[in-house]
């Protein structure tokens, strides 16, 4: 069993940055592929990014370039930093591990565990 709890969302001006964090409890994290999700009002989640659990990383296309996933398995956290945010970035941001290997890492039904979500809103 994995908790996950997100932090570090807000209200960010366009072309601003945040930083998003992702706190893991629970065994054998550094396991499990680690990714970003998220879902805007009346659309369905969308995939962000993921980080496997050997560091390969792969992004959406929306957020090549200007997001960065990393962890940190002696803490079990995981982290996207964001830069140049837009107001189409704006959305409830979700974190989530999974267990399976050789899977498509973008779809959602790959992961086991969900945190709660962060609300990032990016406006002037």
């Amino acid at each position: 069993q994995v908790q996950l709890v997100e932090s570090g969302g807000g209200l960010v001006q366009p072309g601003g940055s945040l930083r998003l964090s992702c706190a893991a409890s629970g065994r054998s994290f550094s396991t499990y592929a680690a990714g970003w999700f998220r879902q805007a009002p009346g659309k369905e989640r969308e995939f962000v990014a993921v980080i496997s659990w050997n560091g390969r990383t792969d992004y959406a296309d929306s957020v090549k370039g200007r997001f960065t996933i990393s962890r940190d398995n002696v803490k079990s956290m995981v982290y996207l930093q964001m830069n140049s945010l837009k107001p189409e970035d704006t959305a409830n941001y979700y974190c989530a591990a999974g267990s399976r290997r050789y899977v498509d890492l973008s779809r959602l039904d790959a992961y086991d565990y969900w945190g709660q979500g962060t609300q990032v809103t990016v406006s002037s």
